[in-house]
């Protein structure tokens, strides 16, 4: 495998040391150079030409936001922004991944002696994936994500325990229907595209997105913003509703549970699962045991392969599954994981998704 080369531009000399040092600890990557604002990283990407850049949201001269709008217009690099962890700062990177960032990471603190191995495989990982990228379908998209990883790695059962049969007694039988969405990689942006292209009289939709919790506010706010659903963070005991999208907030699991024919938003503080938290395992797997055949689950672009068993246990309680297409997808491991065992039924190119669903859900009601 060639050697993956990375530019990382900070103005803070430590952190360029520090990410520097970690990014070449791993053999597959070589930083060849780094520079203290846009106008050096300009020229350094134009002499040295590096398949990915990392790069500070906020630095003097020119912010790291004008810089990508002016380099995915005239040169497209994969780029992977170095975040702070605040309510500007992920208003700031939103608006990045909007102009076709592929991911970001939280700006490393100067004493992570604790955790620097689990910041060290956050960030190679997602140079890695950033690698891969077709950045111009990206920019063209405009389609992003949000990897946090934990050291341990937890299946769902960890949080929630997989019963024998997910089979709904009749009495407890609805003809509501419910979407389940997950995404990682490239998933904000596919949210925001698949969202905006429902009606406002969509089943309720739940969405467990990879992001961090100083971000999935924000981002359900603007999402809000561009749908004519309801789209907010979910919260604990909260209905779910026809007309509304309800995304995890970045620190907890979402659960669908259910009483009598109705459906709610259970957060659960467990451990990560598949490294993730929210994890779409875990809001697939309460879809299968408390929806049933009356859901439609969804797995949208992401790295690695968390909600794939989720995914299967959805199908096998009678759920209609499918998955974003390869083509169109920031990074095809989510979905194609779904693929490779069998749990999705389809792969629909992102444009597609949303009539698929209508289709899906009209189909359901027995409308012709």
């Amino acid at each position: 495998m060639a050697t993956i080369t990375v530019l990382v531009i900070d103005d803070s000399a430590l952190v360029r040391k520090l990410l520097t040092e970690l990014l070449n600890s791993d053999p597959e990557i070589e930083v060849i150079g780094t520079a203290i604002d846009p106008f050096q990283a300009r020229e350094k990407i134009k002499k040295l030409n590096p398949d990915v850049l990392t790069l500070d949201v906020e630095m003097p001269r020119m912010d790291g936001v004008t810089f990508l709008k002016n380099l995915m217009r005239l040169h497209p690099k994969p780029t992977v922004m170095i975040s702070t962890l605040t309510e500007h700062g992920a208003q700031v990177t939103l608006d990045a991944l909007e102009l076709g960032a592929v991911d970001f990471v939280s700006k490393p603190k100067l004493d992570l002696s604790n955790t620097i191995g689990d910041y060290a495989e956050e960030i190679i990982a997602k140079v890695k994936a950033a690698a891969q990228v077709n950045v111009h379908a990206l920019t063209e998209a405009k389609v992003m994500a949000a990897i946090p990883s934990a050291p341990q790695r937890f299946t769902a059962d960890a949080v929630l325990a997989k019963e024998e049969s997910t089979t709904i007694p009749a009495h407890l039988k609805t003809t509501e229907k419910i979407i389940a969405i997950g995404a990682s990689t490239g998933g904000t942006e596919a949210i925001k595209a698949v969202l905006s292209a429902m009606p406002a009289n969509s089943p309720g939709i739940v969405i467990a997105q990879h992001i961090p919790a100083a971000f999935s506010a924000p981002f359900a706010k603007r999402v809000n913003g561009i749908s004519a659903l309801e789209v907010c963070e979910a919260h604990d005991g909260q209905q779910i509703l026809p007309g509304h999208a309800y995304i995890a907030p970045g620190d907890k699991h979402l659960i669908v549970e259910r009483s009598g024919a109705r459906f709610y938003c259970a957060l659960n503080d467990g451990p990560p699962v598949s490294r993730h938290k929210p994890s779409v395992d875990v809001l697939f797997r309460s879809i299968a045991q408390n929806v049933g055949t009356n859901a439609i689950g969804v797995m949208l672009t992401g790295m690695g392969d968390d909600g794939a068993q989720g995914m299967l246990e959805m199908k096998e309680a009678g759920a209609v599954t499918f998955v974003q297409d390869e083509k169109t997808s920031v990074v095809w491991g989510m979905p194609g994981s779904a693929v490779k065992i069998g749990a999705a039924e389809m792969q629909v190119p992102l444009a597609n998704i949303a009539g698929k669903l209508l289709t899906l859900i009209k189909k359901g009601n027995g409308d012709n």
